[in-house]
C-alpha cells in the first residue's frame, strides 16, 4: 500500500507461523493429467468447462510466474516455492485451485461432480504429497450436493485437506436447503467452506451483477464483492449459520470495504423483520463474526491508510480477516506491501493467527503427514 512496507513482526511465540497465504492457485500443466482420474465413461470427453467470458488485456496470470519449462503459471511446485513461498517466508500455502472452478458452471451435474472429484484426487497426489507448506481444498460442484457430500466424507480426512471450496456463483443462492447435504458433511468433517469468484455469468450460473451482464472485465472484476454479499446474506437469512453452528465459511477475493455496511444493514433489518427469520437467535453480525472469515486480496487501498485500519476495526478484523496473495494471478498482493502497518496483535491475527485457528494448523508444517497412513 502506497509503498509502505509492513514488518510482519513475529508473535511472542517464535515457533508459531507468521505468514499463512489463504489463496494460492495451483494448476495442471496439461488437462490430460486429470483425465486418468475420471471414471471410464468420461475419459474420452476429457476436461471441458466454460471459459471465462471477460478478457483481461494484461493476461490472467503473471508472466514472471511461468515455470522455466514454459508450462502455465502455477503448474510447477518448484517455481511456486522459489518464486513466492520461499521469497516471502510463507509458512502455509492454502491451495484453492484455478480456472477449473468453472467446471461447477457446467449444466451436466454428473460430469461436473466427477470432474471435481478427479481434480481433488489429482491435487492430493501431485501437490499435497509434496508436504512442506502445502495444504489444500476440496473443490465441490454444488450442482450435485449429495455426491459432493460423499466426496467430502471420502477425501476430507486427508491430513492436508483443510477446507472445501465452491464457486462464488451458483444456480441457487447458497442458503437454499438444496445445498445442505454438503454443509452437513463439511461440518461433520470439521472443514470450512470457502467461496471463490470466477464463474459469475458462465454456464448455468446467474449474471455477474445485479444489473445483468457487464461489458468488460473491468466491470466484472470491480463488482465481485456484490456476488459475495448475495451469497452471504442468503447463508445468514436462510438459517445455514444457525443450523450448522460448527460450520465456518470463508469469503475469498471479494474485497472488504463493504463488510461494515453489510453487518450494520443486516442487524438493522433483523431488528424490524426478525419474525421472518425466527431461527436467528442473535444479530446477524454475531453469526458472521463467529463463523465467517474474509481474505484480504484484492484489498482496498485508500490514499489515507488510516481509513483502511478503520474498516478493519469495524469488521472485527482481529477475528475475521486472513491474508491472501492470489498468487500467481495478475493482481497478486505482496505480503510486504499489501496492508498498512498495524498494531502487532492485529497484524499477527491477520497474517497467520486467524488462519491457523480456523484450519487447525500445527506450528510446524512438516509435522503434517502427506498421506492417510
Amino acid at each position: 500500500m502506497s509503498g509502505q512496507q509492513t514488518t510482519h513482526s513475529t508473535a511472542s511465540d517464535q515457533t508459531s507461523p507468521t505468514l499463512i497465504d489463504c489463496d494460492i492457485h495451483q494448476k495442471w500443466a496439461d488437462p490430460q493429467e486429470l483425465v486418468e482420474y475420471l471414471p471410464k465413461q468420461y475419459r474420452d470427453r476429457g476436461v471441458q468447462a466454460p471459459d471465462i467470458l471477460y478478457d483481461n488485456v494484461a493476461e490472467f496470470s503473471r508472466r514472471d510466474a511461468v515455470p522455466d519449462d514454459g508450462g502455465p503459471a502455477g503448474s510447477s511446485v518448484e517455481k511456486m516455492k522459489t518464486h513466492h513461498l520461499e521469497e516471502f517466508g510463507v509458512d502455509y500455502a492454502i491451495l484453492t485451485g484455478n480456472s477449473y472452478l468453472n467446471l461447477t458452471a457446467l449444466p451436466n451435474r454428473d460430469y461436473a461432480a466427477e470432474l471435481a472429484i478427479a481434480n481433488n484426487k489429482w491435487v492430493i497426489d501431485n501437490w499435497l504429497s509434496e508436504g512442506g507448506p502445502f495444504v489444500g481444498s476440496l473443490l465441490a460442484a454444488p450442482q450435485k450436493p449429495n455426491r459432493m457430500a460423499e466426496m467430502i466424507r471420502e477425501l476430507g480426512d486427508h491430513p492436508r485437506v483443510v477446507q472445501v471450496v465452491m464457486p462464488m456463483a451458483s444456480q441457487l443462492p447458497y442458503g437454499h436447503e438444496h445445498y445442505w447435504p454438503m454443509y452437513e458433511a463439511a461440518e461433520e468433517m470439521g472443514l470450512p467452506i470457502a467461496m471463490h469468484p470466477y464463474t459469475e455469468g458462465h454456464g448455468v450460473t446467474r449474471p455477474p451483477t445485479g444489473a445483468g451482464h457487464p461489458n468488460t472485465y473491468f466491470e466484472w472484476h470491480t463488482l465481485l464483492g456484490t456476488y459475495a454479499m448475495g451469497q452471504l446474506v442468503s447463508l445468514v437469512a436462510e438459517g445455514v449459520l444457525a443450523k450448522f453452528p460448527d460450520l465456518s465459511f470463508v469469503v475469498i477475493e471479494g474485497g472488504l470495504s463493504w463488510v461494515p455496511h453489510f453487518l450494520w444493514r443486516m442487524d438493522k433489518n433483523w431488528k424490524a423483520l426478525r419474525a421472518q427469520v425466527p431461527y436467528l437467535q442473535k444479530p446477524p453480525s454475531e453469526y458472521i463474526r463467529d463463523q465467517v472469515r474474509f481474505t484480504t486480496q484484492p484489498i482496498e487501498e485508500p490514499n489515507n491508510p488510516e481509513h483502511l485500519l478503520q474498516i478493519l476495526e469495524m469488521m472485527h478484523a482481529k477475528d475475521t480477516v486472513m491474508f491472501a496473495s492470489d498468487y500467481p494471478h495478475w493482481d497478486t498482493d505482496s505480503p510486504l506491501y499489501a496492508l498498512p502497518p498495524m498494531p502487532d496483535e492485529l497484524e499477527q491475527a491477520v497474517m497467520a493467527g486467524n488462519a491457523q485457528e480456523l484450519y487447525g494448523l500445527p506450528d510446524d508444517p512438516e509435522s503434517l503427514p502427506t498421506d492417510r497412513t
